[in-house]
């Protein structure tokens, strides 16, 4: 089992009266993480999957919950998106159980932030879990074998079940990801009427990874609306396949406004997308892999460590740019993001010039800096 950043926080929750959640894609370990804790405990589960648990969990009253938990002290139920009105019974459960330590898992926030931020308001930890990141891994693997199996990372990402894959069982595993999980919520939703749609979509997205992504010219490529494009994309978001960076723009006059950059929570889910997994010394898309690896690690440290950072791209219409701008607090960073380290990098003048900021390369000799946060 690879040993997760967040779980000494999680641990320090335990026994303070709320409810702890944790959500995140399906398959990066959220159960496992839980059932760690629960280790030679006694205690409930319900499985959001199961049908039959869907249907005791919907809108039961105080009587019927203190028959379904029969006594236990710990409750934990999986994949609670599915299960219909479930605010409300575990609104019932923290308030009319007070001694039972309630645990939730869920692998998408289409309708659970919205079901349960009303009724559990002041009664839940909430934690994302994301695929595995570069500092577990490395803790896992020690500092010379990560280092080592970096090409391979950037091509096969870092979903457990992939890295504990034996060698060349990489592609049919994150095919299976592909194919039985990620989509599962998603394709469920009642917004996606045409799965066949939605797969071009992220196709186009998949090619378009670093780049400024133009709704219209996706909507002539898939031929729906733009509106259409826009709620799509949402729904990825919300089912953690992908993620949005918008652009920075405060005192430049002739700065993107409004820009977008999508990138997907896992190098490996988008090279199956595209069904590519040449070596990264074969490929034209390095620079793509580089920056989208990057990035997402930076997501996973800023969410684990809770810096509270926001991040960004700058760029202007007369096309400089900068790949990667973050803001914590009052202090500015930016970032240029090179494969090869020998690639020299100037960052814009106007840039420099309108806003006061640290700039820095990341490239292979020292992206441990800025993947793994201290």
């Amino acid at each position: 089992m690879i040993s997760r950043t967040i779980t000494s926080l999680i641990e320090s929750k335990i026994g303070t009266g709320k409810a702890i959640m944790i959500i995140g894609p399906r398959q990066v370990g959220k159960t496992t993480l839980i059932l760690s804790q629960l280790k030679g405990k006694n205690y409930t589960f319900f499985n959001g999957d199961d049908p039959s648990v869907r249907t005791s969990l919907d809108t039961p009253n105080t009587k019927e919950i203190e028959q379904l938990i029969a006594g236990k002290k710990i409750v934990f139920i999986d994949e609670a998106q599915r299960i219909k009105n479930i605010g409300l019974t575990l609104k019932i459960i923290t308030d009319q159980f007070k001694d039972v330590q309630l645990w939730i898992s869920g692998s998408s926030s289409f309708d659970l932030f919205n079901e349960l931020n009303e009724p559990l308001t002041g009664r839940k930890w909430e934690y994302e879990l994301f695929p595995v990141s570069w500092e577990e891994y490395e803790n896992h693997m020690g500092y010379l074998q990560a280092k080592q199996s970096l090409n391979n990372r950037l091509v096969y990402g870092m979903y457990p079940e992939v890295i504990n894959a034996k060698a060349g069982a990489e592609r049919e595993v994150l095919r299976n990801l592909v194919n039985s999980y990620l989509y599962k919520d998603i394709l469920s939703h009642g917004d996606i009427r045409k799965p066949e749609i939605l797969e071009k979509l992220v196709q186009g997205l998949a090619l378009q990874i670093g780049s400024e992504v133009n709704y219209n010219e996706l909507s002539q490529l898939v031929s729906i609306s733009k509106d259409t494009i826009q709620r799509y994309i949402e729904i990825l978001e919300k089912g953690y396949i992908l993620f949005r960076v918008r652009s920075f723009n405060k005192n430049v006059r002739n700065e993107i406004k409004r820009g977008r950059k999508i990138y997907f929570y896992d190098n490996g889910i988008r090279n199956a997308i595209i069904g590519e997994f040449s070596s990264p010394k074969l490929r034209s898309d390095v620079g793509m892999l580089w920056e989208n690896f990057l990035i997402s690690e930076r997501v996973k440290q800023n969410s684990y460590k809770m810096t509270f950072a926001k991040p960004y791209f700058w760029r202007t219409r007369q096309q400089q740019e900068i790949d990667y701008v973050e803001q914590q607090g009052l202090k500015m960073s930016a970032y240029e993001f090179k494969w090869n380290p020998r690639a020299k990098s100037k960052f814009s003048k106007t840039f420099l010039k309108a806003y006061d900021a640290e700039t820095k390369i990341i490239n292979q000799d020292n992206f441990r800096d800025f993947v793994i946060l201290k």
